[in-house]
């Protein structure tokens, strides 16, 4: 049993520890907050009164009442504040409310995971378990497991609440609306939960889901109130209003109380897990209900094996928690960890979303989660009972973990990132469109089909057969029967299957675009904790065929890549040079492959491969380099190559910390002459075909990204270059040649505008 001040003691503890205190480089005590309450416009009915008092609610907060009274006047909203600040009512007590007037009444509520769906339909049947049965909403969810009979009874019976998934959204309600005709004709409310995970790729496809959403919804003459509910992000009115087409307005001063939280940095010397095991087992011993988040999957169930193996009876309190497991599995160590039956979970972000896991005392942080906006989630997930809690993150040798460690007041400071998506992104849109020809006939009249983009797109896929025009020119048809099925919502082309074994039964799928790169032949491939060896690649069935196998090496893909500029969409003066934004044309070959020990990650060999180049358009910046900085780097007997290389390594690196992005989502290169240019230039851009917003957001803020990466290579102890700098661990050249020195004189020389 755990005293109340364990938290408190553990952390002393660890300050006074001489091996571990001396790795704190920041200690932070955030204040404990009180709640703010407030009263809605218009008072509640008399059977909404009882049900309030019913489920124990006498007050709400003031963000929950500013944001119901905006649903109930019928606007569009958006409520984007922290973890545990009971978003749930904002929604579900107005749809209670309108079911009350009109049982005829339905609601969509959707959700990025099957999880939080089953979750909120636990949440939203004990909110209404004091109603009398035949008042009482019904409610039921609809995802991939659902039966076929269950199916067909949804269909013919809606429930007035259906909680589902963008998957289901897009390739049922949407692409069979006639048969889902009872639910639509009686849609009043649309829930988006958990919005902020719709960005990049994924939001850029769901901004087409929405929209075709809209056209069924015209079709059935509903025009439905939607409610997006978002973890703390920069821009949630821009965000939702781009996702959806509409005018959303936001609410984001969040007014629910926390308790005081701890937050702690530590600069480890043995390594990011083995000193996450140490502060896991110092918690254990104090009782201190913990969480902790890894990067990858197979950390979780490293640090989970080799915590057990010290836990002794304590053992069975721990588990780990990730993607892959079976949705019975995950339930049951949700179910264990809300009521306290485990101690301890090592999770990655599955567990970073709102399920229901009760309230925790300790969050580690194993390596900084790349934004800060993904930090404060997961550190929302302790102190939910208002007791005093920890947010420790350990960090890595990666350049966004150390730029924290050196600058920690920047963390508090800095505002959560705003999130980016691309509508017009040519690749996804043509796909949509297809689809929404073939859930409604397309008139060439609707207001959507004024934009250039959108018309380029049209007359495209009708040169291509994939769209049919009427003999009077004014209808448009899909050629195709079930488009939805081609397209992966959460990726851009095709989907390759990954097969295993004689049976070819199937372990994975992986997106076409990254495919070469990640499971080309002799790639070893991860799943579930096993290591696979790539067989072959068959590109004509999109299969990827792997053998089971013990190896002690990785391996990481070489090659080269080529740009074109097609067009140029702006330019700005930065500082003694000048910047461009514009699209692309990147040729990416891919020439072999490295085999390096997983231990020191010592190249063991260079394996070379024959596969056709990858040729893709996308949107990006490019940095001019003075042919004077140029000039003088050289005079200065630096390698003016090794030095360009290095900052674009550097300026991908600490990019996130201006955009909601993760590096691997982004690509670079330098060269010492370009065409087009006609000097030197540093090229980063969006690394999905069409691009997703990054570039255009990162152009931006080209003075601070310039800044920013000047800021890290000069502060980062090393003196030629490393992973926490100038090194990228999916250079394919192998980080060859890099110049730290000449990267910092390059950026000064352009920052310092030498003459």
């Amino acid at each position: 049993m755990k005293c109340q001040n364990s938290i408190g003691e553990y952390i002393r503890s660890l300050k006074a520890s001489p091996i571990l205190g001396r790795q704190v480089v920041f200690h932070r005590e955030v204040s404990a907050t009180e709640a703010c309450f407030s009263s809605p416009e218009r008072p509640w009915s008399e059977e909404m009164q009882g049900l309030l008092e019913g489920s124990g609610i006498s007050r709400l907060y003031a963000h929950q009442v500013s944001a119901i009274d905006l649903v109930r006047s019928g606007r569009h909203v958006v409520v984007s504040t922290p973890t545990a600040s009971g978003k749930t009512l904002v929604y579900s007590l107005p749809v209670i409310e309108q079911i009350l007037e009109n049982p005829l009444s339905r609601a969509l509520y959707l959700f990025p995971l099957k999880a939080l769906a089953q979750d909120q339909m636990k949440a939203f049947r004990e909110l209404t378990a004091c109603l009398d049965r035949e008042q009482a909403p019904t409610c039921a969810t609809y995802d991939g497991d659902t039966s076929a009979w269950k199916r067909r009874r949804l269909r013919e019976l809606p429930p007035n609440v259906l909680l589902t998934n963008p998957e289901m959204l897009h390739l049922s309600l949407l692409a069979h609306h006639e048969k889902w005709a009872t639910f639509w004709q009686g849609l009043t409310h649309v829930v988006i939960d958990e919005v902020h995970t719709y960005r990049g790729v994924m939001g850029s496809h769901m901004a087409w889901v929405f929209r075709r959403m809209n056209r069924v919804c015209d079709h059935y003459g509903v025009s439905p109130i939607l409610v997006f509910c978002s973890a703390t992000v920069g821009n949630p009115s821009e965000l939702t209003s781009k996702l959806s087409g509409l005018n959303v307005q936001a609410v984001a001063k969040n007014s629910a109380p926390h308790g005081r939280r701890h937050v702690i940095f530590i600069n480890p010397e043995d390594g990011a897990a083995q000193t996450a095991i140490k502060l896991l087992r110092a918690a254990l011993h104090r009782g201190l209900r913990t969480i902790v988040y890894t990067q990858s999957r197979k950390l979780a169930e490293l640090i989970n094996i080799w915590v057990r193996q010290r836990a002794g009876s304590m053992a069975g309190r721990i588990s780990a928690y990730r993607a892959g497991y079976l949705p019975e599995e995950r339930r049951e160590i949700e179910r264990k960890l809300s009521n306290g039956e485990l101690l301890a979970v090592i999770s990655t972000s599955a567990l970073e979303l709102g399920i229901d896991i009760g309230s925790l005392d300790l969050c580690l942080l194993v390596g900084y989660p790349g934004t800060v906006m993904a930090t404060w989630q997961r550190g929302g997930r302790v102190g939910r009972s208002l007791q005093d809690s920890a947010l420790v993150l350990i960090a890595q040798e990666d350049a966004l973990d150390q730029y924290f460690m050196r600058n920690p007041e920047d963390f508090l400071r800095r505002p959560p990132e705003s999130a980016v998506l691309n509508p017009e992104n040519p690749v996804i849109m043509s796909r949509h469109i297809v689809c929404a020809a073939s859930e409604i006939t397309i008139r060439t009249d609707e207001n959507w089909l004024n934009k250039k983009e959108i018309l380029k797109a049209v007359s495209k896929l009708e040169s291509k057969g994939k769209l049919l025009r009427s003999e009077d020119g004014k209808e448009l048809y899909s050629a195709l029967k079930y488009p939805q099925r081609g397209i992966n919502l959460r990726g851009v082309g095709q989907t390759y299957q990954i097969v295993s074994g004689k049976d070819r039964h199937t372990i994975g799928a992986i997106d076409g675009f990254r495919a070469y790169r990640e499971t080309h032949p002799g790639a070893v491939y991860l799943h579930m904790g096993e290591s696979y060896v790539v067989d072959r690649l068959d590109i004509e069935t999109r299969t990827v065929e792997v053998s089971s196998a013990k190896v002690d090496y990785f391996t990481r893909v070489r090659g080269n890549k080529n740009t074109e500029i097609l067009e140029v969409f702006g330019k700005k003066g930065v500082y003694g040079t000048s910047v461009y934004l514009g699209r692309l044309r990147i040729t990416d070959r891919i020439t072999g492959y490295e085999r390096r020990h997983v231990r020191g990650q010592r190249l063991l060999n260079i394996v070379p491969l024959d596969l056709p180049p990858q040729v893709f358009e996308t949107e990006g910046l490019w940095i001019e380099i003075p042919g004077e900085v140029q000039k003088a780097t050289e005079k200065a007997y630096m390698h003016f190559m090794g030095g360009i290389h290095a900052l674009e390594h550097a300026a991908i690196g600490i990019l996130p910390l201006l955009v909601l992005t993760d590096r691997n989502d982004l690509g670079g290169i330098s060269t010492p002459y370009h065409p087009q240019v006609r000097k030197a230039a540093v090229f980063v851009y969006d690394g999905i075909p069409g691009g997703v917003g990054l570039s255009r957001q990162a152009f931006e803020k080209a003075e601070e990204l310039l800044q920013k990466t000047l800021k890290v290579i000069e502060s980062c102890p090393c003196e030629l270059g490393c992973p926490s700098c100038v090194h990228s661990p999916k250079c394919g050249s192998g980080n060859r040649p890099i110049d730290k020195m000449a990267a910092i004189f390059v950026l000064k020389g352009i920052i310092e505008n030498m003459e």
